[in-house]
């Protein structure tokens, strides 16, 4: 089978969220899997041709594409995906792509990704590889399979290629005012009230990339059911009801080869479910880096996130009072809204024996508070699928979570799992969004802290999920079955 993958970002070129870690892995598990995969990004001005041996295509050379009644000049540059054979395939235009961050509130920001899309096809036509599946993810490639059935209908070359849709975050829908269809080259009559491009009165990439494929996915089964709903759809809930015989949930998967406390040599100790004693190491390792009083009875509480409301730092914020006076510590590291990080480093200013803060990207030290922590905190209003809680099951720090998205298909509460009669139990989780709900479920699962026996099960059970790439891209291949079978 041949996928074209297209991502704005993919790790380990340009990274701002769980997408990139998506497109960096699930080719490589999809190529293992026998298939033949090129993914297509931007080459933005961040990312080191010299490191990651960027190659200029003579073969494909210059393309000129219409945007904004402009002409641009676009290149191909190519690379391998590390440890793998799968082609990455970088559209090069400088006046799009050299700006200071990935994404911007720049003027032309849908200009960026209507060349993305449009460069993708190019390149196809220039290479003349004709995948069975282009695989878009996000609302930056949402008008590319717009793009092959409108602008580039002339080309019989795609009349048997199906379109998969995946939906990293409904939140973000690449929303443009009316004069995009203008800058995209599209016909005006895709844009009226409810037609397949109008939302809310604007042009929605998002939208058209739900419309115009043949199956739709999310990162997440849970996420999928709750994306239907007023309550999670971000007003893209009733757009998604018309699709929802060709909605699916998939788990995102994990690189084990990186995130393994066994073989992780971001960590100073490693182990095993057979052998925690390097768990406890790890602890005693960060706690005195930190400047905090080791006790292995008192529980460490980590915290690895962007400080924003999505990830409930709000209701977090509202329990605080009560949080800091339980006996445990905290080990936090992340960055967002001023508030959340003014919250954090008040609490490490007024109980310095307690509480460790961390401002900023640091990807060892994300490690090592995975791997030194006795629970990881997870309180996300909404959660699409989240990868920390899935880092720690395999480390061995019980996850406490929302039961919400992702959260909900992956951590299992114990004592919920106890009703059923089972000791299956891999974490604590709460319905309700609320500081009540939060503190004393934390509150229970320290009480349970306190059961080593009880404890030590509950990280096993955890430490024997498999939530490998592997198992996520057998499920994908049979989405590509199902969008060929339609398109068809």
């Amino acid at each position: 089978m041949k996928i074209a993958f297209v991502s704005s970002e993919v790790e380990p070129y340009a990274k701002t969220g769980g997408l990139a870690d998506v497109a960096g892995s699930l080719p490589i598990a999809l190529e293992k899997l026998g298939c033949e995969v090129k993914v297509f990004m931007p080459k933005y001005f961040q990312i080191n041709e010299d490191k990651y041996e960027l190659h200029f295509s003579w073969d494909i050379g210059e393309m000129l594409i219409g945007v904004a009644g402009h002409t641009r000049s676009a290149h191909l540059h190519q690379a391998t995906l590390p440890n793998s054979n799968v082609q990455i395939n970088f559209i090069d235009c400088p006046h799009y792509y050299h700006r200071g961050h990935i994404y911007t509130n720049d003027r032309d920001e849908d200009e960026r990704f209507i060349l993305l899309c449009k460069g993708v096809i190019e390149t196809l036509q220039r290479m003349k590889w004709v995948p069975d599946i282009i695989h878009c993810n996000d609302w930056q490639t949402g008008l590319l399979l717009l793009f092959i059935k409108d602008n580039y209908g002339w080309d019989r070359m795609f009349d048997k290629t199906a379109f998969l849709f995946t939906i990293h975050n409904i939140g973000y829908q690449g929303r443009f005012p009316k004069d995009t269809m203008f800058k995209a080259e599209l016909k005006g009559d895709y844009f009226y009230p409810g037609g397949p491009v109008e939302l809310d009165g604007t042009v929605c990439f998002m939208k058209a990339g739900i419309l115009f494929s043949e199956i739709i996915s999310t990162v997440s089964k849970t996420y999928a059911n709750e994306i239907i709903t007023p309550e999670y759809g971000a007003g893209m809930n009733n757009v998604l009801l018309t699709r929802k015989n060709d909605l699916y949930g998939i788990i995102n998967g994990v690189d084990y080869s990186i995130w393994n406390p066994e073989t992780d040599k971001l960590i100073p100790f490693r182990y095993s479910s057979n052998y925690l004693t390097g768990k406890l190491k790890n602890k005693k390792f960060l706690l005195e880096h930190a400047n905090l009083p080791f006790d292995e009875n008192v529980p460490l509480i980590g915290i690895v996130s962007r400080m924003v409301t999505q990830k409930g730092f709000d209701i977090f914020a509202d329990a605080i009072g009560n949080l800091v006076n339980l006996p445990a510590q905290w080990a936090i590291l992340g960055s967002g809204e001023d508030r959340f990080e003014d919250l954090f480093l008040n609490m490490t200013h007024h109980l310095p024996g307690k509480v460790f803060t961390y401002i900023g990207y640091n990807n060892e030290l994300a490690h090592l508070i995975e791997a030194a922590s006795d629970i990881l905190l997870m309180p996300s209003r909404y959660e699409p699928c989240g990868l920390n809680q899935i880092y720690s099951l395999k480390y061995g720090t019980v996850p406490i979570v929302r039961k919400t998205g992702g959260l909900a298909d992956t951590v299992h509460d114990w004592h919920e799992y106890l009703g059923n009669g089972e000791e299956t139990g891999t974490g604590f989780s709460f319905n309700d969004y609320s500081s009540y709900a939060l503190y004393t479920t934390v509150e229970r699962a320290m009480r349970t802290f306190y059961d080593k026996e009880t404890w030590r099960k509950i990280q096993r059970n955890g430490m024997a999920k498999n939530y490998s790439w592997d198992k996520s891209a057998k499920e994908y291949i049979e989405l590509y079955k199902k969008a060929i079978e339609k398109r068809r």
